[in-house]
């Protein structure tokens, strides 16, 4: 079904249709051989891409900010922008501009409601300028797909990114070892050793390496085949030096629940929200519990998920004191609420809750919470399924789905929604928005798309 699927997007291309009946040219909206010149759209993504994975300064001093983080150093403030304007209004030239920001309605309203509760943050100008920020990345990410004009021209951007990525992780291992490895003179002595590549920290670089992998087993199946064996098998190695238990853990578990899920929707989402579940009503719960802490003590298993718990538990009751509207925009951690419960816990120095789910309650408490998984989790999940059973490119919807249900994963341990230090929010957004395209797209003829390229250019 799926060879059938290709050979039939080999022939047509693809227009979406949203309820309203708007359509537009999709990702596969066009051929363009591997041999054929860059457009501007795919030289904008690209340079998206290449922002977000590798920044300003990619052999930058390990521990110092690097790009894409939560925009307080001015040059990277004025790049986004910048970024942001051009990708924007280059999609705006043409008709595909009606799928920035899908579901509008939706962001509009957790837009608003972040933007609400900031009002009474303790800092409410760095939580606005904090939104205004995430609203930035999330435009980049719904114009980076959209910017090529083809599913090939996709390919080839994707292929030189990781490419470039690749290559310069492997530098800075080979050529600049302090900034590529961990050292024993650094204040996690206990890493020395492990591979960070252009990244600051081992679990930020194993997160994108399993991204990689996904990125090369994509590849494969395109044109650029030899490409994605060579940036799987070096985006494997490397994962496994970095000796991120988290990240190496999940990425077969994720191949088999996307594997699963292609086969039965009705069981892939079943042991998706399970996992969930279970990552964090389980483990972030029952461990308060002193007999479910011995039982898992009994088990041999880390009971405190390398000092994990105590931030998790820390976070809950901070939760608790405003479950309502939670403490604004990302400004909860370094605040003045958190130094005067400073006494209770060391969980107070952390940097953020490790978990996306607790970051949300923070942030914008359950409503805003809410808004968000509904956004981030139950769409997608309705649109995976929907991508599936059309006759859209597989390949490219087994690739959002891997992205997302791996990011979704990794929340749960790690701060990953909004937080802008590394790839994997903006690449998670990719997959979001990727996912709603594949979705809603219809196949229409070559002609026809070719007559509406040509009145919009």
């Amino acid at each position: 079904m799926a060879d059938r699927a290709a050979s039939q997007m080999e022939q047509d291309f693809l227009t979406v249709h949203e309820p309203e009946q708007a359509s537009f040219d999709s990702l596969n909206a066009g051929r363009i051989s591997s041999a054929a010149p860059w457009s501007l759209g795919a030289v904008i993504a690209l340079f998206v891409f290449g922002y977000f994975w590798i920044g300003l300064e990619p052999f930058a001093t390990p521990g110092a900010e690097r790009a894409a983080t939560s925009g307080g150093d001015f040059l990277n403030q004025t790049v986004v922008i910048l970024m942001f304007t051009v990708a924007v209004a280059t999609v705006a030239r043409d008709e595909n501009r009606k799928a920035l920001f899908l579901p509008h309605g939706l962001l509009l309203l957790i837009l608003c409601w972040f933007s609400l509760v900031s009002m009474f943050a303790v800092d409410p100008a760095t939580a606005f300028r904090r939104i205004a920020y995430a609203v930035l990345v999330c435009g980049c990410a719904s114009a980076a797909i959209l910017l090529p004009r083809s599913r090939e021209e996709f390919d080839k951007v994707l292929a030189t990114a990781v490419i470039l990525v690749l290559g310069l992780c492997y530098f800075a291992v080979f050529i600049v070892p302090s900034i590529g490895i961990h050292q024993s003179s650094e204040v996690e002595a206990a890493l020395a050793g492990d591979w960070r590549g252009i990244f600051g920290h081992k679990n930020m670089t194993a997160a994108a390496m399993a991204l990689a992998v996904m990125f090369g087993l994509y590849l494969r199946k395109t044109s650029y085949s030899k490409v994605g064996t060579m940036a799987a098998a070096l985006a494997t190695v490397f994962l496994l030096l970095t000796r991120g238990k988290t990240a190496t853990a999940m990425l077969p578990l994720v191949l088999f629940m996307v594997w699963i899920f292609e086969r039965s929707k009705l069981l892939g989402m079943v042991i998706l929200l399970g996992s969930i579940v279970v990552l964090n009503v389980v483990l972030i719960g029952l461990p308060r519990f002193e007999g479910v802490r011995q039982l898992l003590a009994s088990a041999g298993i880390d009971i405190t998920f390398t000092g994990r718990d105590a931030i998790w538990a820390y976070a809950l009751d901070r939760i608790g004191d405003r479950p309502w509207t939670g403490y604004g925009f990302q400004s909860f951690w370094g605040s003045k609420i958190v130094s005067k419960t400073s006494t209770e816990s060391w969980a107070y120095l952390a940097a953020h809750s490790h978990n996306s789910f607790l970051e949300l309650l923070l942030g914008g408490g359950l409503l805003g919470c809410l808004l968000v998984v509904v956004w981030l989790i139950v769409l997608p999940i309705r649109d995976a399924g929907t991508a599936f059973e059309s006759n859209n490119d597989t390949a490219l919807t087994r690739l959002f789905l891997r992205i997302w249900i791996f990011c979704v994963l990794l929340g749960s341990l790690e701060s990953v929604f909004f937080i802008n230090s590394g790839p994997t929010w903006f690449t998670m957004l990719v997959a979001v928005f990727g996912l709603r395209l594949q979705a809603s797209a219809t196949l229409r003829s070559a002609d026809e798309a070719d007559r509406n390229h040509a009145l919009t250019h």
